[in-house]
């Protein structure tokens, strides 16, 4: 007796993919995005229309120039939780208030490049512990950084913090408020941006070209191609000329609108956010950024060391020491000057005690004078 067996559908491995995403599904997943540029460039606004809720309140620019003395760039966290379908997904923004608001912006990068590196470092040191189930991490996935419209080229300090967070973070330039310029205008700045990237070395992202794939590769070929994104961002319904109601700004001339292509490329950067490279971007981090600063401190640092702090890098104590010596001159030249006003006050008691000396002596040479007067008065009325 014999009997023959076909197996039509495989052993099963096609079903993989399949049961992946019943994993993803149920376990969800989280998703940190930063935001960096100046005060006022709709940052807040962004991200609230990305994500169709309001993350964040709008901020009051009232009392922003209140805090000038304070000259320091902030590091805000906002968490939320996000559903969709039955998907949920565990969103974290980072907000960076006070970047680039005041006339010194020197070293206005360091709290934001040091906030990245603490969570690789925060990262790194969990894995390192005997449990690992519950993990923190806020390692930063992807960094929009803001830039301002003014129609030329980027700034210095745009340069310096780009070519800081690109060697550490999935960087995407946007152009914001691109609603006011013209069309001709942001072609050529995006133009001009592109042309200082690529002249000072700045590492940004690029979505990943899959050649199988000839529909991702032309949507890939239109995402690199349109950065920087020119961004308009809207929370508010305005209606167009032609009936329809949409996310956008009303101007005199007509309607900005949010999602239209023609308009600005918000549904471009929404796409690379989260619906087709949300995932490359979170691996990206993982496997290229991560690896890279873990790398670096494995060979730098043993096992379970820590990191070495800023005050023992050479660099900080060379710049503390010349702090030192100034704050020494500085209290040198002021302990002078105080001796000079004391030398000038006591030459000026001396010189007032002496002339209240000399007054006290006519005053007595006066009132010897007086007795004398008086008493050669009183004997010659005794004569008479």
């Amino acid at each position: 007796m014999s009997s023959t067996t076909t197996v039509s559908d495989g052993i099963g491995i096609a079903n993989l993919p399949n049961q992946r995403h019943k994993i993803v599904a149920k376990r969800g997943a989280h998703f940190t995005l930063m935001v960096v540029g100046e005060s006022g460039l709709g940052k807040t606004t962004l991200v609230n229309t990305l994500f169709a809720t309001e993350l964040s309140p709008p901020k009051n620019y009232v009392r922003r120039h209140h805090k000038q003395l304070d000259k320091l760039t902030e590091v805000d966290i906002i968490k939320a939780e996000l559903e969709e379908k039955q998907f949920k997904v565990k969103l974290t923004v980072i907000d960076t208030p006070g970047f680039g608001d005041y006339v010194n912006n020197r070293d206005s990068w360091t709290p934001i490049v040091d906030f990245i590196d603490d969570q690789h470092e925060a990262y790194m040191r969990q894995e390192q512990q005997p449990q690992r189930s519950e993990k923190i991490d806020l390692r930063v996935h992807a960094c929009l950084y803001f830039i301002r419209p003014t129609g030329h080229t980027l700034k210095p300090l745009d340069i310096e913090i780009m070519k800081r967070l690109g060697t550490r973070v999935n960087l995407i330039p946007v152009v914001a408020k691109a609603d006011t310029l013209t069309q001709n205008d942001l072609f050529l700045f995006k133009q001009r941006i592109r042309d200082v990237i690529t002249a000072q070395g700045i590492r940004i992202y690029h979505p990943p070209v899959e050649p199988e794939d000839e529909a991702a590769v032309e949507h890939a070929r239109m995402l690199a191609e349109a950065m920087p994104f020119s961004i308009i961002g809207s929370t508010e319904d305005v209606k167009t000329p032609d009936g329809r109601v949409v996310k956008g700004r009303e101007y005199l001339w007509g309607v900005a609108e949010v999602e239209n292509e023609n308009h600005c490329d918000f549904r471009k950067l929404r796409s690379l956010l989260i619906r087709t490279h949300m995932l490359d971007l979170i691996s990206t981090t993982e496997e290229l950024h991560y690896e890279n600063y873990r790398q670096q401190q494995m060979e730098t640092r043993k096992f379970g060391e820590p990191k070495v702090k800023k005050v023992d890098n050479p660099k900080f104590k060379e710049e503390e020491e010349q702090l030192r010596r100034r704050f020494t001159e500085q209290v040198k030249a002021e302990e002078a000057r105080f001796r000079q006003w004391e030398q000038h006050l006591i030459a000026e008691r001396d010189r007032l005690n002496k002339d209240l000396e000399m007054a006290h002596s006519a005053i007595k040479q006066l009132e010897s004078e007086l007795d004398s007067l008086q008493t050669g008065y009183g004997r010659g009325s005794a004569r008479r």
